[in-house]
């Protein structure tokens, strides 16, 4: 698994992964994931673009 944080976006997670919530439910299971990194996001953990609207640097 690589974990990659994108130039002023999310991170980008590829390889074999699993998120989970914090029950242990799997929210989603693939080769790649991008998970917000900004905060703005209505799908957290996961990104939404929010962060190109919101502006975000990081």
């Amino acid at each position: 698994m690589t974990i990659i944080a994108t130039e002023n976006g999310p991170f980008e997670v590829t390889g074999a992964c699993c998120v989970k919530d914090a029950s242990g439910e799997t929210l989603k299971e693939g080769e790649k994931v991008y998970l917000c990194r900004c905060g703005h996001s209505a799908k957290k953990p996961f990104c939404d673009g929010s962060h190109k609207r919101e502006g975000f640097v990081g």
